[in-house]
């Protein structure tokens, strides 16, 4: 069992990763560019990471620290892809 500390901590950090995913979906929804939406899903992955890491933390287990590098791995690939095709069209 967790101290009160550690569950506290973890309840507001958790709230703010629903809060933050729910404001990037809502961005990615409604961007007028795909740049937008682009950024929005990267930031997507950055709030998954996060959730991933705090779901490690809370259980104290490794299980999740290849999912954590993946997840870290697909978006850097994404955004440097999309940023290669921006520049492209840019030109």
């Amino acid at each position: 069992m967790l101290p009160t500390g550690t569950l506290v901590v973890a309840l507001v950090l958790g709230s703010a990763l629903l809060v933050a995913a729910l404001c990037v979906v809502a961005r990615a929804v409604m961007g007028p560019t795909i740049l937008d939406r682009v950024v929005a899903l990267d930031v997507l992955v950055v709030v998954l990471v996060a959730s991933f890491g705090l779901y490690a933390v809370l259980t104290d287990t490794t299980t999740a620290l290849p999912v954590l590098v993946v997840l870290s791995l697909v978006g850097f690939v994404g955004s440097v892809s999309v940023a290669r095709f921006a520049a492209k069209e840019s030109r």
